[in-house]
Formats: C-alpha cells, sequence, structure tokens
C-alpha cells in the first residue's frame, strides 16, 4: 500500500486520524529519538520564506514520507520527492511552533522558533519538578510554549499566565538518560528555551549525576601533541635541516607522552573532562613553506599537513599506542577528540597525485593566486599555501572518499567525536555528507563534534545544526573578552552583548567552544599584562626578533583569570589551551607552541593553576553553570553581573575589567529564593551580602566574584 504521494502535503491532524484508521502504532524509531547524541537543533525561520534541508536535523534519514505542520502561521512546500529539501514560509512575530517528520511510520519532530529573542525582559527558568510534572516560571505572560521530550513533542503542557507546567512522559523512566527541552514565548518576543537532563524520568538536580557524554558539562584541554610530552624517545625524530630552525622542528611530543599524564592524573586534577589533540596524521618528513626574517622553512610537526588522512604519523605513536591512550582516557572518565583535517592534502599525497584534479584552482580569474582569501566568493576555495592545495569538496567523487577516510577514525578507533579544522573553508554538503554517514552506521555513538570558524553568528550558525556540526569555537565571543580585558577604552557592556547574541543565535544551551585562545593567536597573558600590543602590525614576527614576557605580572594573571572565570560561566563549554591554565607568555605561531611545563613554575604561575583548578572543579560541581538558564542582572561600562539558574539552584557571577575594585547593588529576581548568600569563589578581595532582595558584590580589580546561596 503506497501512501507516499497521498502524505506529502497532509496536515498533521489529517495524518494522526489516517494513522488511526489504519490501527498502525506509531511509534518512533528508538535509535532515531535516542541514540546518537543530544536531542536536535530547532529550526530557525524569518519573515517570508527559507529553504531547508531535513538532513540538517534528522541527518539518519534520507529524506521523509511525510512533512506536516499544523500551525497556521507557517507553510510547507515540498522542494524534492523525498522531502530532503522544502521551503518555509513564516509570518512575523514571535513564533514557537513544530513540524511533524514522518518516516514510513515512525513520527518525531523538529522544533521551529521564530521572530526574536526578548533579551530585555523575556526570561523563564525551571523552579522545580515534583511528582513527574516540571514548573517553569517566567518573567512575563507565556503566549505559547512546547516541550519536547528527546523530539518528541509532550501533550500535556499546561499554560498559566506566568507559569508552564510540563508532565514528563513515562517513558522517559526506561531509559538512563534522555532530556527535555521547553520553548515558549510572550507577545514581546521569545524566551530561552529551559533544557533539563532526565536520569531514569526525573530531571537530574546533583552534579554527580552527569556522565561525559553529557556535552554541556565539558570542560576542553587543547593540546598540539608534538609539544605536550615526550613519552618515548624510540620514536623521536627531527628533520636537523639548516633550512628549518629548532623553533619548528620536531620536539618529540608523542602519545605515549599524553597517556602518561592521563595516568599521573594531570588533566583530573585540572577538572578537564574532554581532550582535544591536534591532528595525527602522516605528514610530510620534508620542510616546507618559507618565513623571511629570519629565513627558515618548516616542519609538519603540528600536523595540519597531511599526505595520508587515515595513517598514523609514527613520530607521534602507533595504533595500538593511540588505542592504549583512549582506554586511559575513558577510564578516567574523560572524552577524547581528534582534530581532523579535510580542507586539504599535501602537495606529494599520492591521493593528489592519483587524482591531481580533485583540487580548486590556484589561479583566479584576474591572474591572482587563490591563496589567502578567507571571505567573499573564494572562501570555499581558497588555498591555505601552495604545498597544501584545496580539495574541491563540493564535488561528490571528492567528497565521498573525504568524509570515508574521517570516518575512519571514529570507526577504528575509540574517539568520541572530531574537532573540525577550518570548517567555513568547506562547503555544506561536506558536513551534511559526513555527519549523514556517521549518525545513520553508528546510531549507538554519542559523538560531539566542535569546529573552527571565524565569521559572524549568521555564518557561524549556518554549521551549527543536528545534521552537520555540534558547535563551534565562539572566536566573537573571544576576540570580545580578549579586546575588552586589555583595552580600557572598551565597554563591559560589548562583552555583555556578544554573550547575549551568541545565545540569541545559538540556542540558551550550546556547546560552543569558549577559548583562552588557541595556537593561532598570541599568547593572551602577554596582550593581558602589555608586553605586545593589540596592535600589533605583525605579531607572528614579534616572537622571531624579541623574546616575549608578559610585562605587569601582576595585571598580566588577574586578567587571564578573568579571562577564565568568562569562559567558564557563560552559556557554552570552556577550553583552555596548554599552558594557559598556569599561564606563559608569548606571540602567535610558533612562539606560542613551546614545548609544555610541568614544573618550576614561578609564584604567579603557581598562583594562576590553582585558580584554574578551582574554577573548573566549581563549574563540574555546579548544575546551574552546566545547565542554567542565563539572565543579565546588571551591566555598565566597567562591571557584568549574571545569573545562572536551574531547578531552584542559582549562581550569581560579576566581572569587573577596571584596576580598581567596584560595589555594585543587583535585584535578586523574584524566582530567586535566597534567604542569605556566601562568595564560592573568587579573586582576592570578593564580598557578598544580601538585604532586602538586593545583593551587594564588592568585586576586586580585575577581579570576579561567584556567588551562591
Amino acid at each position: 500500500m503506497k501512501l507516499k504521494p497521498l502524505f506529502n502535503l497532509l496536515t498533521a491532524a489529517t495524518v494522526s486520524l489516517l494513522s488511526a484508521l489504519l490501527f498502525v502504532q506509531c511509534t518512533p524509531a528508538q535509535e532515531f529519538a535516542l541514540g546518537n547524541g543530544s536531542a536536535v537543533i530547532p529550526l530557525t525561520v524569518k519573515q517570508g520564506t527559507t529553504t531547508h534541508f531535513l538532513t540538517d536535523y534528522y541527518p539518519q534519514w534520507e529524506g521523509a514520507t511525510t512533512l506536516a505542520c499544523g500551525d497556521e502561521r507557517l507553510q510547507l512546500t515540498p522542494l524534492t520527492d523525498n522531502l530532503d529539501q522544502f521551503k518555509i514560509t513564516a509570518q512575523g512575530g514571535p513564533l514557537v511552533s513544530t513540524i511533524d517528520v514522518w518516516h514510513d511510520w515512525n513520527k518525531l519532530s523538529i522544533v521551529v522558533l521564530g521572530g526574536e529573542r526578548d533579551t530585555e525582559g523575556s526570561y523563564m527558568s525551571s523552579t522545580k519538578a515534583k511528582r513527574g510534572t516540571i514548573t517553569i516560571v517566567a518573567s512575563k505572560p507565556v503566549t505559547e510554549a512546547v516541550a519536547m521530550w528527546q523530539n518528541e513533542v509532550i501533550g500535556d503542557v499546561r499554560i498559566d499566565g506566568n507559569t508552564i507546567e510540563v508532565t514528563i512522559p513515562s517513558v522517559a523512566k526506561k531509559h538512563q538518560r534522555s532530556v527535555v527541552r521547553i520553548f515558549a514565548a510572550s507577545a514581546e518576543g521569545r524566551f530561552n528555551d529551559v533544557l533539563l537532563p532526565l536520569e531514569y524520568g526525573k530531571v537530574v538536580v546533583d552534579a554527580k549525576d552527569i556522565r561525559r557524554q553529557d556535552f554541556q558539562s565539558q570542560i576542553l584541554y587543547s593540546l598540539m601533541i608534538d609539544r605536550f610530552k615526550n613519552g618515548t624517545t624510540a620514536n623521536d625524530w627531527k628533520i636537523n635541516s639548516p633550512e628549518v630552525l629548532d623553533k619548528v622542528d620536531y620536539q618529540g611530543g608523542d602519545i605515549v607522552g599524553i597517556t602518561q599524564k592521563i595516568e599521573e592524573g594531570f588533566f583530573t586534577d585540572l577538572g578537564i573532562t574532554t581532550i582535544w589533540i591536534s591532528p595525527i596524521t602522516q605528514n610530510p618528513y620534508d620542510a616546507w613553506g618559507q618565513n623571511r626574517n629570519p629565513d627558515t622553512k618548516f616542519s609538519g610537526y603540528h600536523g595540519y599537513w597531511p599526505i595520508f588522512s587515515t595513517v598514523i604519523d609514527k613520530r607521534f605513536g602507533t595504533d595500538e599506542e593511540l588505542r592504549t591512550m583512549l582506554a586511559e582516557a575513558h577510564k578516567g572518565d574523560m572524552n577524547v577528540i581528534l582534530d581532523y583535517v579535510a580542507n586539504h592534502l599535501h602537495i606529494n599525497s599520492p591521493v593528489l597525485k592519483e587524482h591531481p584534479d580533485w583540487t580548486t584552482d590556484l589561479m583566479l580569474p584576474d591572474g591572482r593566486k587563490n591563496i589567502g582569501l578567507w571571505d567573499g566568493e573564494t572562501r570555499l576555495t581558497t588555498w591555505f599555501d601552495e604545498h597544501i592545495p584545496t580539495l574541491d569538496t563540493r564535488r561528490e567523487e571528492v567528497c565521498q572518499p573525504m568524509t570515508d577516510s574521517a570516518l575512519y577514525w571514529v570507526r577504528k578507533f575509540d574517539f568520541d567525536g572530531f574537532r573540525h579544522d577550518a570548517c567555513k573553508h568547506i562547503p555544506l554538503n561536506y558536513w551534511r555528507m559526513l555527519t549523514h554517514k556517521m549518525k545513520s552506521s553508528m546510531p549507538e555513538r554519542q559523538l560531539w563534534q566542535i569546529g573552527e570558524t571565524y565569521g559572524d553568528v549568521e555564518l557561524i550558525g549556518s554549521y551549527v545544526k543536528s545534521g552537520m556540526i555540534d558547535a563551534q569555537f565562539d572566536f566573537n565571543l573571544y576576540h570580545t573578552s580578549r579586546d575588552v580585558i586589555v583595552d580600557e577604552s572598551r565597554s563591559m557592556r560589548d562583552i555583555a552583548g556578544a554573550v547575549e547574541e551568541a545565545e540569541a543565535a545559538y540556542g540558551s544551551h550550546h556547546t560552543m567552544g569558549n577559548i583562552t585562545g588557541n595556537h593561532d593567536k598570541p599568547r593572551f597573558l602577554s596582550l593581558a599584562g602589555g608586553d605586545m600590543s593589540l596592535w600589533c602590525p605583525d605579531d607572528k614576527a614579534e616572537g622571531w626578533h624579541r623574546k616575549v614576557g608578559v610585562g605587569d605580572n601582576v595585571k598580566g594573571y588577574a586578567r587571564l583569570s578573568l579571562m577564565k572565570a568568562i569562559i567558564s560561566t557563560v552559556p557554552g563549554v570552556p577550553c583552555v589551551y596548554q599552558g594557559d591554565e598556569y599561564g606563559i607568555p608569548g606571540a602567535n605561531d610558533p612562539d606560542n607552541r613551546y614545548m609544555m611545563e610541568f614544573e618550576g613554575y614561578n609564584e604567579f604561575q603557581q598562583k594562576e593553576l590553582a585558580a584554574t583548578k578551582a574554577m573548573f572543579k566549581y563549574r563540574r560541581a555546579s548544575m546551574p553553570l552546566m545547565y542554567g538558564d542565563y539572565r543579565t542582572l546588571y551591566v555598565n561600562d566597567d562591571v557584568f553581573v549574571f545569573l545562572r539558574h536551574y531547578m531552584g539552584q542559582w549562581v550569581v557571577v560579576a566581572l569587573n575589567i577596571r584596576p580598581e575594585a567596584h560595589t555594585v547593588e543587583v535585584a535578586m529576581p523574584a524566582m530567586v529564593e535566597a534567604t542569605s548568600v556566601e562568595v564560592a569563589l573568587s579573586a582576592e578581595g570578593g564580598e557578598a551580602t544580601l538585604a532586602g532582595g538586593n545583593l551587594s558584590i564588592n568585586i576586586p580589580a580585575y577581579g570576579y566574584v561567584i556567588v551562591n546561596e
């Protein structure tokens, strides 16, 4: 009985009635509802008509039998026979709705959000869960709400003024981990979304019940293998050429060294839940590239020039050593994600020698070389350098093997996901194909992907979908925070604005990476202490010609701690680049890539390391910081104060970018039931008191204060 043509344009109500008449049990396939990571990221529409790909939301399904929506404000128009592409025409104004997706007799739903997120005043948060009913309290009258258990609409949702009550479905009791999400709107705009993890049907209220696969709880550590720890000298190798300065030659770090630090408890003591390792694929044995003044070529110690995409570089280790490292990390309750390069291959790769036509064109029609042209019409074709041609993954015959080579690493080894290099230079069809293959072939694996994209929130957000990449590093928040902290003419309002912009663009419970810096940035400490300028015309050359230091140690380390307080407390997941946990100076690449040091810290570094451990330990024990709803309480040019609230638990964070202490008083929201407060964590000198519903906080210079009950 073939009903597909009839189903294509049916309303949700008609489909449900037809199912009942045919005596069909429409229970979603659990592997799609539960089996592969978190719930589906909502679909956002603008007023007018927008085009969407079904695989961006359900990558496991190649098309659908039916798309249905009973909301008169949304008009669906199929663009393909299998409904893989469709258009949505939406009215303006706040919109919270769903689209039902039918695949044969299995039905799941996609949340649809329209209109603006009202960051000025529409706020809601969970307050309690009693006898299977979750209570959400909002700051304004709620006009509409949708609740989801995993990717199924919860029918039992009640709205009463500023209150929403949601009944947890009984099926949730059968599953160790699932999630409830609530979306709602007021007349003025959409509220923040609420995310609640469940343990066998009960809301998780204690951080000890959080698992490493609960990705909102992650704390990432970024390391460059060759510059981390030399675990065995058996695989040591250098180019040892006068053409290559030692600073850019191999230094001996390897996979065994990572395993040793895992076994020693280095990452556990620091509070890390996810280790991000640099690429491990085979790189060339000769020197490439050219720097002038000083003259030097470079080795491939960093791993970003793959010769073979599915071979471990023997200078880093063996298959068995990698398996041992992954097993030890998992034994220590940590994830490991692999940095993977899909944009290019080294020019001497056998693959490129066999398929020289697989690359984009080096020469543009106007005679320019297509190198380093990062934006505009060249964004998806530009080369990074002449020796690493960009692959034209817009083409099926290129995209298929390159996605297979990425898939090789999670099939053969027990990685927990990927950090993807150069995302914005790779077309969207690559990410759709990779994630489809990954989730459809391994539905039982909970794999998380984070990418590297520099651009505005619209460009970055175009990659952040369930069927593409789970998250991106939030460089906009990093650059804003860095510049505001360092440049005293800037305003704290800019950091608050970047946090709110990210929350509105990526969702209130996104897992965007909040960084202290990375291997492509000058060390934040040198900027914070003043030894390097934000306006340095060439921050790479700086490190070649002088020893870059901190400058003002007191100011530099205080500001570094402040940066860590920001990335650890705003929505998203914190990520520390190796060495930033204790603080080392440096210019840009390669001056930010010295061999890691594990002892001999000076007094400032010892204090910084202790502060980092305390910050990460507190975050891992705080449900509000991992899953809490975010609300700005106060901001001016100097100070930023915000609330994270979860199931009646709360944390207030106060940040100060100025060289003098500030005291501020903020009114606590009515939903926060507080009779007393304590300073849970702060820079030296932080204080807080509560009187008459008002919280008074003294924030130290370049400091932070974290307050809870």
